[in-house]
């Protein structure tokens, strides 16, 4: 592993500016970009690099070589620009047009390619050939926020975005979901009324990528069915420690078809290798300003570091009966969820993401998913929020990308062919041949001909439908409560008060007191205590206690009380320029044990360069200095020696406060602030090497929640 990730380049700079030609340098190890297939979809059996820039000189757009690019063609040195300067007018026009629509929900997100395999599990009940045991199929994974401009802060409180291209063998398939298993609506109607109330003011275009807003509390209060996905957001669910510790979630029911012809209903679920881990709401609100690239750069650097991330998918599978019903739980209701104590997530392949973009606009921006790109052997339900995805997701990326042949973008294309009769539109990159893009034809000998099952077509599964043409729901729909209760009830007590935490500063932030209190009434239909303590914290009045049934408890709702492998997780060894010369070889083999456990030591210092001397193996690179770290890149740190700055300080009450694992060496207590060197988690070492055995089952417990967590 990488101890310090983030190389800008693949090659190693000189001071002085370069003045001899070389070709372009390669893509990082750790970088890979769009398998090169036609637009058609065949497979182009040369290497990616052939779609790169090319040659050693500077050229226009046509390829002619060009002298200098720093000056205008002038008439005279002091004189005004002329208009045949070709190379000017090409040069400044492109740039003017570098910028395409960003995504009105989603705008803000992070991308790497990797592989998929299954385990065979799913074949009984699906014949997609993605799931044939063994098969490895290549993946683009986009995770997102929903909210925020490009340019937003990762660390906000947010649903995010958890979308899988699949190249399956058979056509695309895009798994397009969340990190919460439900939505704010059950109707795709309601789409647009959702997004204009949490996005910003359409007066002052503010609060930026937040909920916490009148507009945003105002709708959620008045349309209740959002209650459920509300109180998930308010939860750590919301604030994510990092992507690779996310879970992801289809949201919506699918049908699945089996060889047999028989179907299934089912749900997706993506299980986080290392855990589902969140950050405290202060740490989520010092990383948006110090780092408020924080996740994206996190996932990057894991993958650099060679920690790939992985995600078990797993299936919900429900009997396929008319009622489309399970355990009384509506599966056509995308606000429920049904718990996995009643139906057991069953593991049908692993993902594991293992090379970071090339470049973020070809790959990450112009990704575009469609939950209606399905392998044969899945299929939609009639869900009325997958219903209206089934047209928006189609319907944004003719402007957002620029017109119909989105797919032919070399990230988008498939890996299967493509013989569709769509022909020209803006951005045609294919070499169509035939005069008969139509059916029925001759001319064109009858190509393509139509598919049957037993040649791989799509399968749209004759499902029964009945019933008068009406805009209204089922009676099941009714229930905006007992779901969010579930939830909350299901929740460990520390999650609980950052629940309560979260509505109370949220709704501290609206300016109408009606909103408030309407919103107190709403959570007095979830819980009483919830509702009384958010009450207290706004000054308004405690609602009226109500008898609430009182569910199951779901464990799995939890993120508290577990253990989760350590890999990837970042530790901080904060020393001084001046170590003594044996601190140095202990803080040496500290690192490398780190590393060994397939963890990122971050040598932490007064100045950069290297601890001891450089030319000895006993010297240590130093990842950060005090001046440019703050405690949100450590999971743990460990305290040899640091010096008499504020940073310190304010690094390690952080820590502490946020439940971290802080392992003080020798008399280095003495350098943690006031009355906190007893706080839970915090534990002293004779030696450096003997932190990590001290470290490690904190750490897989993510946070010593005792330390009274901010």
């Amino acid at each position: 592993m990488s101890a310090n990730p983030g190389i800008p380049s693949s090659g190693t700079p000189e001071v002085n500016e370069p003045t001899t030609p070389v070709p372009p340098l390669p893509r990082k190890p750790d970088q890979a970009t769009a398998e090169p297939y036609s637009p058609t979809g065949c497979p182009m059996h040369i290497s990616p690099d052939v779609n790169a820039q090319q040659g050693e000189y500077l050229t226009t757009a046509q390829g002619g070589r060009l002298r200098d690019t720093d000056h205008s063609l002038k008439a005279g040195e002091r004189g005004p620009l002329l208009m045949q300067d070709h190379h000017f007018r090409e040069k400044i026009t492109h740039f003017d047009h570098e910028r395409i629509p960003e995504r009105v929900v989603h705008a803000r997100g992070a991308a790497a390619h990797g592989v998929f395999k299954a385990n065979g599990a799913a074949s009984s009940i699906c014949r997609a050939g993605v799931f044939a045991e063994g098969k490895e199929t290549p993946v683009f994974t986009r995770f997102s926020t929903v909210l925020g401009n490009r340019g937003s802060a990762d660390t906000v409180r947010d649903t995010r975005g958890f979308a899988v291209k699949f190249y399956t063998d058979e056509g695309t398939w895009d798994l397009v979901g969340n990190n919460i298993p439900v939505f704010f609506i059950q109707d795709g109607i309601k789409f647009p009324d959702v997004i204009h109330a949490a996005k910003p003011h359409p007066d002052r275009d503010i609060p930026q990528a937040q909920s916490a807003h009148d507009t945003f509390w105002d709708f959620v209060t008045l349309h209740t069915e959002a209650t459920h996905h509300t109180i998930w957001n308010m939860s750590d669910r919301g604030i994510p420690r990092s992507y690779r510790m996310m879970e992801g979630f289809g949201v919506n029911t699918f049908r699945m078809i089996n060889d047999k012809g028989e179907t299934s209903l089912v749900k997706f679920h993506w299980k986080p290798k290392l855990g589902v881990h969140s950050q405290v709401w202060e740490e989520a609100q010092i990383t948006g300003g110090v780092d408020p690239d924080f996740h994206r750069r996190d996932l990057a650097d894991a993958i650099e570091s060679g920690a790939f991330p992985e995600w078990d998918l797993g299936l919900q599978v429900f009997p396929d009966n008319k009622e489309q019903m399970f355990e009384g739980i509506d599966l056509l209701d995308p606000t429920k969820i049904v718990p996995e104590e009643l139906a057991p997530v069953q593991i049908v392949g692993t993902m594991t993401l293992n090379k970071n973009v090339s470049n973020f606009h070809e790959e990450t921006e112009q990704v575009a998913f469609h939950p209606g790109h399905l392998p044969p052997g899945i299929d939609v339900t009639a869900d009325p929020l997958l219903q209206g995805r089934l047209f928006s997701y189609l319907d944004t990326q003719i402007s957002r990308l620029g017109g119909p042949n989105f797919a032919q973008l070399p990230i988008n294309r498939p890996h299967a062919p493509v013989n569709d009769m769509f022909r020209e539109g803006m951005h045609q990159q294919g070499q169509h041949i035939g005069v008969a893009p139509y059916q029925p034809n001759s001319l064109d000998g009858g190509n393509p001909f139509p598919a049957e099952p037993s040649n791989g077509a799509l399968i749209d599964v004759p499902v029964p439908v009945e019933g008068e043409i009406t805009r209204s729901a089922p009676a099941s729909f009714d229930d905006h409560y007992s779901q969010a209760r579930l939830f909350y009830v299901s929740l460990s007590p520390i999650e609980q008060k950052h629940v309560a935490d979260a509505y109370t500063f949220e709704l501290g932030k609206c300016y109408e007191k009606a909103i408030k209190e309407r919103a107190v009434h709403v959570l007095s239909n979830v819980d009483h205590d919830l509702a009384s303590t958010v009450a207290k914290g706004l000054g308004v009045p405690a609602p009226e206690k109500k008898d609430l049934p009182e569910p199951t408890p779901s464990p799995a709702l939890s993120q508290v009380g577990k253990t989760w492998p350590i890999d990837g997780r970042q530790i901080g060894i904060l020393v001084t320029d001046d170590l003594p010369e044996d601190q140095v070889a202990d803080v040496a083999s500290l690192s490398k044990a780190i590393e060994d456990a397939g963890m990122v030591p971050l040598v932490t210092s007064t100045s950069g360069g290297t601890i001891g001397e450089p030319e000895e193996a006993t010297g240590v690179a130093v990842s950060r200095t005090y001046v440019t770290v703050r405690s949100i890149e450590f999971d743990a740190a460990v305290v040899v020696e640091t010096p008499e700055q504020p940073e310190v300080s304010i690094l390690l009450s952080e820590m502490i406060r946020h439940g971290k694992a802080v392992a003080l060496v020798g008399d280095a207590t003495a350098q943690v602030p006031d009355r906190m060197g007893d706080a839970p988690g915090v534990v002293t070492v004779n030696a450096a090497a003997d932190a990590l055995d001290v470290l490690t089952p904190m750490l897989k417990g993510h946070r010593t929640w005792a330390a009274n967590p901010a």
